[in-house]
């Protein structure tokens, strides 16, 4: 068995949400945006970052509210979602020079959501032929930036779209 140290995870760990509390809904109710990563707030959705990214530029759109489901959550709260996806697909393709764009939506833990009580869109860059060697043979990503520079990055492409 490989192991990856990663010590400043550790801080997630000490620092995150009580056991019975929901990260998403905590990370929303807080006024600490640049502690918690968040690029944009919308009426009913926020923009923020992936802690734990798969590529520089990893973000995330996400309810306000504590929606399990898509057929649980008001259109509305939907339709703001995908707007935002929307715009942050245009932020991600000028910050990154991204040629491609993921999206995706895992709905329940059987589905691959990390936290699968509360619905979350995420959009990433990609690029042709991006797995490099580590990510090929070590099943390790390289991370060339800094999430607080990652967050300026796309808040600044934000305010101007």
């Amino acid at each position: 068995m490989d192991y990856l140290w990663s010590p400043w995870r550790y801080r997630y760990l000490k620092d995150g949400p009580e056991p019975d509390s929901c990260v998403f809904c905590d990370i929303g109710a807080s006024d600490d945006d640049d502690r918690n990563l968040i690029v944009f707030r919308g009426q009913t959705n926020f923009v923020v970052l992936n802690r734990y990214p798969y590529t520089s530029g990893h973000a995330m759109v996400i309810p306000f509210a504590h929606y399990g489901s898509l057929e649980g959550a008001p259109v509305e709260t939907l339709e703001e979602n995908m707007r935002l996806v929307q715009r942050l697909e245009g932020a991600i393709r000028r910050a990154y020079r991204a040629e491609g764009i993921n999206v995706g939506i895992n709905v329940g833990r059987a589905a691959g959501a990390g936290i699968a009580g509360h619905i979350h869109t995420h959009v990433l860059p990609r690029w042709v032929a991006d797995s490099g060697f580590i990510t090929v043979t070590a099943e390790t990503r390289t991370l060339p930036e800094a999430l607080p520079d990652t967050l300026a990055k796309l808040r600044a492409e934000f305010e101007g779209s």
